[in-house]
């Protein structure tokens, strides 16, 4: 009889990210880069890193008293898609991914902030669990809490909020001027590696997906930083950090009302 992998992993400890229940909070922060982690973990008290293996480093901690966990997911919706299903299998309940994304409209500038709608799916991963017609969507009710919360805290970010549909693309250096200019045509805000997969996961799990990501560059108007520190980035990347722990926080108080 073949291997039923749902039952053989769930409730246990995990094979890829080395977490076991009890490890993590329900709020799981995914961004890529394993060092993104580390950035998070500033933000949180208490915090432990309890698990370091492959791409996936994470570290659990409190945010004004919920419990939040960030565990990097590589690059790529595989890996992501694994990541996903594992840190559901002992506990997570709201998956946000955060990081970096690449612009595909004018007036969006390296550092803002670009919270997603939907994501158009240009990857393989997804084909495993959904047709392809089946659409990648996030969760409604937290994505409007973290349009909400980062409206509200527009004052203290630095760049403009933006929020849209996207695209889930599988090969960086094989996105052409043609593709580019395609999928900006067809009104995509932006375009990253995994937020398909993660919604798709989520919808087949039964939990919540979310994405907020900084604009890293432009690849309409060529704003783009290949062979320099991406400072605009960098801040980018701490302001979204706050945005989605404040949501979290207000999202949280919602539920227990």
């Amino acid at each position: 009889m073949s291997l039923n992998k749902d039952e053989k992993t769930f409730g246990k400890k995990q094979y890829h990210i080395q977490l076991q229940p009890g490890d993590i909070g329900k709020y799981i922060l995914l961004p890529g880069d394993p060092a993104r982690s580390d950035r998070v973990a500033k933000y949180l008290d208490d915090v432990q890193l309890v698990a370091n293996n492959r791409e996936h480093r994470t570290f659990t901690g409190y945010y004004k008293g919920v419990k939040v966990s960030v565990t990097s997911t590589g690059m790529g919706c595989p890996s992501a898609a694994i990541a996903a299903e594992e840190l559901i299998n002992i506990g997570a309940e709201c998956l946000i991914r955060i990081g970096s994304s690449a612009a595909l409209q004018k007036g969006i500038n390296i550092g803002d902030l670009l919270i997603s709608t939907a994501s158009m799916k240009n990857e393989g991963t997804s084909k495993f669990y959904v047709p392809d017609c089946f659409p990648a969507v996030p969760d409604f009710d937290f994505t409007c809490m973290l349009i909400d919360t980062a409206k509200n805290m527009q004052n203290d970010i630095s760049g403009k909020i933006h929020y849209g549909i996207n695209a889930s693309d599988d090969a960086f250096y094989g996105e052409t001027e043609e593709w580019i200019e395609h999928l900006s045509k067809l009104g995509c805000l932006n375009v990253e590696m995994e937020s398909s997969a993660l919604y798709t996961v989520c919808h087949r799990r039964k939990v919540r997906g979310a994405m907020i990501s900084a604009a890293s560059g432009n690849l309409i108007t060529g704003e783009v930083i290949y062979e320099a520190e991406n400072h605009g980035l960098t801040k980018g990347w701490d302001e979204e950090i706050r945005v989605v722990l404040e949501a979290i926080y207000r999202f949280e108080q919602e539920q227990h009302i």
